[in-house]
């Protein structure tokens, strides 16, 4: 059930990235703060990457082996790789003011938001010192969320 939710969200992120793609291409904007916020999501998440090391990507949620990451960007946030994604979606958006877009970007966050609870409730079955590093680190925001 988690898993197949999981899949469900990925492919709700996929969908929203889409729609910003086609047909008006708004998630590409030539504004200079949009474009310096695309460009600390892109250096985000090949932070994120890197740190996470050579493990698999999965489309349906699914612990790897290996070990919990608790270092790189994983000390400040626990999911900095969707935040990457809703960072790059979200401000063109803004920029653009369009609805449309609006809804794709939030169907990118929902997607991104549902995501992360499925992961969450497998990485604490898979590792049970998930629930400690849960009450240190945010999801998405330091101090936040």
């Amino acid at each position: 059930m988690v898993k197949g939710l999981s899949l469900l969200a990925f492919l709700s992120m996929v969908a929203g990235l889409l729609v910003l793609l086609y047909p008006v291409m708004v998630l590409f904007s030539p504004s200079p703060v949009v474009i310096a916020f695309q460009a600390a999501a892109v250096v985000l998440m090949i932070w994120a990457r890197m740190t996470f090391g050579t493990r698999s990507f999965h489309a349906a949620a699914n612990p790897t082996e290996g070990g919990l990451v608790t270092s790189g960007p994983y000390q400040y946030i626990r999911h900095p790789i969707y935040t990457a994604i809703c960072l790059f979606a979200w401000p063109p958006v803004v920029a653009g003011l369009s609805v449309r877009a609006a809804l794709a970007a939030l169907l990118v966050t929902t997607g991104a938001i549902v995501r992360m609870l499925c992961e969450e409730r497998l990485l604490v079955t898979r590792y049970p010192a998930y629930v400690d590093y849960m009450r240190t680190t945010k999801r998405m925001v330091p101090g936040v969320f």
